[in-house]
């Protein structure tokens, strides 16, 4: 392997870790729970794994061996930085409750469990994968565990291997897999444990107890540098208007982050959006009219932070994805005969509601045709593949065209298009990811020692100094409700989506309109690994702001 020196001294960074985790662990058991929604149907869907209590590590003083178990690793989904210090984390977790415990990892996801691909991991393995970004000591996939041939299989591959328990590292839909298998595995009596780790650069798997999920940190710390960047070079040429799309599917954590971490002049939030009912016509106007208002300040440039889910926040465009998810679920075979994308819209369009297909036959061809790409494995319309910044600009420029015949405009606009989504998914984690995912490593192999399934490893209480951290584990059926997927109603874990009343979106509120009209940019640069721990341990703003004492 050919390493960069950077690369040589991170693996020498030795991750900090809560006090309780840096000894033995006693656990602490809280009140039982129930799901956020729909709870009568989410206990009788998960008998076995429902209403158990949040766990809670405190140090302990016993000092013995533990039994010798083997464990399986799963990276499942997008990359996010800091897997493979969740590994690191496990791998020296479990060869600490026992040198003789054995971890193995699933090679491209879910789907080495179910096809019995794998690899050992070793010491010499994981010191080459120490604090680097990337998911490539095994590979990734998204291949979905939902079938009972599916769990078997991967129940009779674990027992080739004296497997007890798995570990599945990923998102919201992954460890609702998660949770279904381990329900499955319970109800068998199987004696294969699930444990869940929170990871995705989205943000939003979240809630009380899971107070972010890895990679955030280090995603959003990427993107602020390039849209620093972008931002000093626009008030240097002061002649583009550029529009950035970031990550984000579900909700708007990035989007709004990075606003706080930089200043832009404009960035949409689209639970905002939705909350106001605002059309996209609404969203162009607004935009415009503070590009005419900077113009008339002389300032024909500017940065404006568009979600990459922003669409699907549009209550009408919502309401035409959802029809769009099931016809073209129920349709597919017919769909696939028509060989140009006129005669499928053609098609699709006689079968939308009325109000609907107005709304689809209005939009730019290019843009319907992105709209009926094919869904991701979760039943998800594929955001990142519809170029919602550039058709921003263009309606941008539309209506400024039409405001400048009415002497409301007079300045020039030049619209630059922008996504930033892989520039940040595999990034070297800051020290914050690769001091929050060896703690969650860790943590998972404490609750596979105490025999706990159908929970995810948690750590809390992420703006204080690591060893005030606090371990333990949540019930993932805790964080369920039902939802339709593919047409059909199926427990899912509930997204966290911005809150409106919360006090990172406040704080922004406060400042956008100050920020609109004068140039106010903040330049945050690359992330730091060494130096004071003020620039080198720094969590996210939305953190800072979520926990204000």
């Amino acid at each position: 392997m050919i390493k960069s020196p950077l690369q040589i001294a991170r693996e020498g960074y030795v991750p900090k870790m809560p006090k309780s985790l840096q000894g033995t662990v006693k656990i602490v058991e809280g009140d039982n729970t129930e799901s956020v929604a729909d709870q009568g149907k989410i206990k009788e869907m998960f008998p076995n794994t429902y209403g158990m209590p949040v766990i809670t590590f405190e140090p302990g003083d016993s000092h013995g061996v533990s039994k010798v178990f083997n464990v399986g690793v799963i990276l499942s989904g997008g990359q996010a930085p800091g897997g493979h210090n969740v590994i690191y984390g496990l791998f020296d977790g479990l060869k600490k409750l026992n040198p003789e415990n054995k971890l193995y990892g699933f090679l491209g996801g879910p789907g080495g469990l179910v096809d019995n691909q794998y690899i050992e991991i070793t010491v010499d393995m994981v010191a080459h994968y120490r604090n680097t970004g990337g998911f490539d000591i095994i590979g990734s996939g998204r291949t979905k565990l939902e079938k009972a041939e599916q769990f078997d299989k991967g129940l009779e591959n674990c027992k080739k291997l004296n497997i007890s328990a798995l570990v599945i590292i990923g998102g919201d839909d992954s460890n609702t897999n998660a949770a279904v298998l381990a329900e499955y595995y319970a109800q068998k009596g199987a004696g294969i444990q699930v444990i869940g780790v929170p990871k995705t650069i989205d943000g939003d798997l979240k809630n009380e107890v899971i107070e972010a999920s890895f990679g955030f940190d280090t995603a959003v710390k990427v993107y602020s540098e390039l849209i620093g960047n972008i931002q000093r070079d626009a008030n240097s040429a002061k002649k583009y208007w550029h529009f950035i799309k970031l990550m984000g599917r579900s909700a708007s954590h990035i989007c709004l982050e990075c606003a706080l971490q930089t200043q832009p002049n404009i960035a949409i939030i689209s639970e905002e959006v939705e909350a106001k009912k605002l059309t996209l016509d609404d969203v162009v106007t607004y935009i415009a009219d503070i590009v005419a208002k900077r113009a008339a300040n002389g300032e024909n440039f500017g940065t404006v932070l568009v979600p990459e889910g922003l669409v699907e926040f549009i209550p009408a465009m919502k309401k035409l994805i959802a029809e769009l998810n099931d016809i073209l679920a129920g349709n597919e075979e017919d769909i696939s005969k028509f060989e140009s994308n006129k005669e499928k819209r053609q098609f699709v369009a006689g079968k939308l509601s009325p109000e609907s297909s107005e709304v689809f036959r209005s939009l730019p061809s290019s843009f319907a045709n992105q709209l009926m790409l094919d869904r991701d494995p979760h039943g998800n319309v594929q955001v990142s593949m519809i170029e919602t910044e550039k058709l921003l600009i263009d309606m941008v420029k539309a209506k400024l065209k039409k405001m400048k015949k009415e002497g409301k405009f007079k300045g020039k606009f030049s619209g630059q298009p922008h996504f930033f989504g892989y520039e940040g998914r595999c990034a070297s984690p800051s020290n914050f990811d690769a001091d929050y995912c060896y703690s969650l490593g860790n943590t998972a192999s404490v609750l596979i020692n105490e025999g706990k399934t159908g929970y995810m490893a948690s750590v809390r209480n992420l703006t204080s100094p690591a060893d005030e951290w606090i371990a333990g584990g949540v019930p993932v059926t805790m964080m369920m409700n039902m939802e339709k997927r593919h047409g059909e109603m199926k427990p899912v874990i509930q997204k966290a989506l911005v809150e409106l009343d919360g006090e990172p979106f406040r704080k922004f509120v406060e400042k956008r309109d100050e920020w609109a009209l004068n140039t106010m940019y903040v330049y945050p640069g690359p992330i730091q690994y060494f130096g004071p721990s003020i620039v080198c341990d720094n969590t996210t703003k939305t953190l800072e702001f979520e926990q204000l004492k």
